[in-house]
């Protein structure tokens, strides 16, 4: 079983997706440092993916210093040091993508984005 949920979406390749899943849920408290990871194997079956695909995304999780192999156990989450801004951009630009096309349909302008996403970030102003 996955230790965190997330929807698979068309448009946008599934390691991609996976890895941002994974961040969100570390940054929301739903994996915590020290909680295992699913194996390789594990991973591809739960997600019905293929096992090259599933090795991408824990090799490329170990890179971002998210997984750390502890021998006997497994793949054991890290709390990483904080990405670079041009890497946490690079996380929210598929994100960011499909949000400025639904707005661009809804013919909003940047100012009226900006009004959104301040409400949003300050519910209580």
């Amino acid at each position: 079983m996955l230790p965190f949920s997330f929807q698979l979406r068309d448009g946008e390749p599934v390691s991609d997706q996976i890895v941002r899943a994974a961040h969100r849920a570390l940054a929301s408290g739903e994996l915590r440092e020290g909680d295992l990871f699913p194996s390789v194997r594990v991973l591809a079956q739960e997600l019905r993916i293929s096992p090259t695909t599933a090795f991408k995304v824990v090799q490329e999780l170990k890179d971002l210093g998210f997984l750390v192999s502890r021998p006997g156990i497994g793949m054991v989450v890290q709390a990483p040091q904080l990405p670079s801004l041009d890497q946490r951009l690079a996380l929210m630009e598929p994100s960011a993508r499909r949000f400025l096309d639904e707005a661009r349909a809804l013919h909003l302008t940047a100012d009226d984005l900006e009004l959104l996403l301040r409400r949003l970030q300050n519910p209580e102003s």
